[in-house]
């Protein structure tokens, strides 16, 4: 909501700005979308590793006291 009054008084005092930022905007998301992509496997990565560093010592029967 907070978005469209922003883009609307935008619109009032900067319409050629506006609109270059309307057609910009998914323009934008497209370019960071595979960098997003990119982030989400390598934090799959990451929980792989730990998943792995961590189980002798899940099998081992460590429990952490901080968890309930």
């Amino acid at each position: 909501m907070l978005g469209l009054i922003l883009w609307l008084i935008l619109l009032c005092l900067c319409w050629p700005l506006a609109l270059l930022a309307l057609i910009l905007y998914p323009l934008a998301w497209l370019i960071s979308l595979p960098f997003r992509l990119v982030g989400i496997g390598m934090e799959a990565v990451f929980a792989l590793l730990k998943a792995v560093l961590f189980l002798p010592a899940r099998v081992l029967g460590y429990r952490d006291s901080r968890r309930t």
